[in-house]
Order: structure tokens, then C-alpha cells, then sequence
């Protein structure tokens, strides 16, 4: 589950070299009888909002269903798909949203037989996606066999029941195996949209993709995607200034009493609030956005190692590498080779 593991081959990517126009990638949304609206529309909106210097869409995004004919939204619309399941073999992505009208998948039953022979016709090596209880579609034609998945968490009883195989974790917002990436519910679609395109373009194109959709440009895969809890009473304290502070003040020291001080909260507060707010701690959250500074210095500047560092608020080169290393699996010096956008 990294940002970059899986992008590395040999140290470039598709379109690296500057004398070749890149091929738009190809993603092909497969509609199911039953899907909601917005999770269908989700890879349109955020893959589409991904251009090159010159402007050029860099991904290309068609809707389509397992035979070509409409389908029924869970919003009671029909949906007319721009293809069939040609898309599908001739996608270099496959993204299958959630359906609510397969309920012989929650019970580990099989794929009704357009949808088996469309999966079916999908290329070797294609990379497959699923949003929220699209993973049913997956696991029931056997693709997530053994690997790691997400789903909603509240699907996540049911599914580990009828699909005993697939390493299921309900504690994530998505998983990115490689080839194979899963995600919870709703927003959660986002995050792994954008996830996918920071892992194919760096974090500058993520970003610009999410200012575009007005939404956070980075929420990790490994963060909580629920936390039970009651919504907090407005009239309470917020940690929202000291963390927008925090972010302006990533290369000094910013021990908790020092945020605890800013928020005007005692230690124990401060604490309490943050985690209720973010699902993480305010060091990990610190980690985190300061990992996420490190990889823009990396793919923006020319900087040394050791000023990226430093700039982050990470200390050394040294303590970048490790960090980057656990976190992504990749040197800051490999990163820099893969994701660099001087250009």
C-alpha cells in the first residue's frame, strides 16, 4: 500500500521521455445495474481533470456496461453507456463503481454471465479498480484471491464471509496491491482516484487535479475510513487554525505543546480533539504532511537531498530516506528519477 512502489520500472514511467507525445490512458468505467450516481461519476470528473503543460488530457475515460445496452441507476435513471464490453479489453484501467442490484454477490454467488464474460475479456496486466462494494465484482471472479482489499466497512462481515479468501481489511480508505487497487466507500473513490494519479504523474498533477475538484489533494490510503464517534458540537474548539498554522511551519520544530499552546487547548485536549477530527495522531499527521512536502520538493526543484529534508521539517538526508523508505518504498533519489515535473 505505497503512493510509488509499484510506479518504479527501471526508473521511468510511461511518457518520461520529453520527445514523445504521451498516449492518453485508457479507463474504461464499467456501469453495473443498480450503480449510485456519483461513485459512476467519479473517475470521469477527477481522471478528466489531468492535463499536461501543453494542456493535453492525459487520460481518457469512457463509460461503459457488460453488453452495451443502458442500465438502471440506484437513483432510478437510465444510464446509456458510450460503449460495451470492447472498452473493456481495450482499456489500459478498469474501474468498477458499486452496484445495488447484485445481491447473489453478497452471498459469495457468481457474476450473472455478460458481466463473467466481460470481466473475462480484459487484457493480461490491465490495471483493475473497484470503488466501495464494486470489490464484489472482483472477488467473485476470483481476482482478489489472496490479496489484500478493501470495501466499506460496514460491507466488510458479509464480504469476508462470502469471499474467505481475500485478506480483507475495513480499516483503510483504499489498498493499492500493484495491479489491483480497492477502495471504501464514496469519497474514498476520490482519494484512490487521485492516489492513481499521483502514482502515474507525482504529486503536483494530483494536486492541480484535486484544486480542480475542490477537494483534499492527499488523504492516505492507511488513514481510518470510519471512527465511531458522535460529529463534533460546533461550539466546541477546533484544531482546524493550528493545523493550517502547522502547515505553514513544517521546517521548524513543532513539538505537541507547541500545537497544544497555539490551540489554546491543554495537552490532553489538544489530543483528544485532533485524533477526533483527523483519525490520527498529531505526530503522525505532522509525518505525514511532511513526507507529502518532501515528495513536491522532490518533483518541483533541484534541491539537495539533505535542503529537501531540512525544508520539510524532516532533520537529515538521512532521516528522509528512512522515512521515505518505510512509508513508499523508494529512495528520495529514486523518487526524484520517476516523478520529476521540471519540465
Amino acid at each position: 500500500m505505497t503512493d510509488v512502489r509499484d510506479a518504479v520500472a527501471d526508473g521511468e514511467r510511461v511518457g518520461d521521455d520529453p520527445r514523445e507525445p504521451q498516449r492518453r490512458h485508457r479507463i474504461a468505467v464499467l456501469a453495473l445495474p443498480g450503480v449510485p450516481p456519483f461513485e459512476l461519476g467519479i473517475p470521469s470528473r477527477v481522471f478528466g481533470s489531468v492535463a499536461d503543460a501543453e494542456g493535453r488530457p492525459l487520460y481518457e475515460v469512457v463509460v461503459c456496461t457488460a453488453d452495451g445496452g443502458p442500465v438502471l441507476s440506484d437513483a432510478g435513471f437510465v444510464v446509456q453507456p458510450a460503449a460495451g464490453p470492447e472498452a473493456l479489453a481495450a482499456a489500459d484501467t478498469v474501474i468498477i463503481p458499486p452496484t445495488h442490484a447484485m445481491p447473489e454477490l453478497a452471498g459469495g454467488g457468481p457474476l450473472p454471465p455478460e458481466v463473467d464474460a466481460a470481466i473475462a475479456g480484459i487484457r493480461p496486466g490491465t490495471r483493475l479498480v473497484s470503488i466501495c462494494s464494486g470489490s464484489y465484482v472482483l472477488a467473485a471472479a476470483g481476482l482478489l484471491d489472496g490479496r489484500p482489499a478493501t470495501t466499506h466497512w460496514n460491507l466488510a462481515p458479509e464480504f469476508r464471509r462470502a469471499y474467505p479468501e481475500v485478506k480483507v481489511d475495513e480499516e483503510v480508505l483504499f489498498v493499492d496491491d500493484g495491479d489491483v487497487l480497492t477502495s471504501a466507500g464514496v469519497a474514498a473513490g476520490v482519494d484512490l482516484c487521485l492516489h492513481m494519479i499521483r502514482r502515474d504523474h507525482g504529486a503536483a498533477a494530483a494536486n492541480r487535479a484535486a484544486r480542480i475538484c475542490v477537494v483534499p489533494p492527499w488523504r492516505d490510503g492507511g488513514q481510518a475510513q470510519f471512527i465511531d464517534r458522535p460529529v463534533p458540537e460546533p461550539t466546541l474548539s477546533s484544531t482546524t487554525a493550528t493545523r493550517a498554522w502547522a502547515l505553514e511551519h513544517l521546517d521548524e520544530p513543532l513539538p505537541l505543546g507547541k500545537l497544544a499552546e497555539h490551540a489554546r487547548m491543554s495537552l490532553r485536549s489538544f489530543t483528544r480533539r485532533f485524533r477526533d477530527e483527523v483519525g490520527m495522531t498529531p505526530g503522525q499527521w505532522l509525518t505525514a504532511q511532511r513526507l507529502e512536502l518532501a515528495k513536491q520538493l522532490l518533483e518541483t526543484t533541484d534541491l539537495s537531498i539533505d535542503l529537501v529534508a531540512h525544508r520539510a521539517g524532516l532533520g537529515s538526508g538521512n532521516s528522509l530516506r528512512a522515512h521515505m523508505k518505510s512509508s513508499f518504498g523508494i529512495s528520495p533519489a529514486a523518487y526524484r528519477r520517476t516523478f520529476s515535473s521540471a519540465a
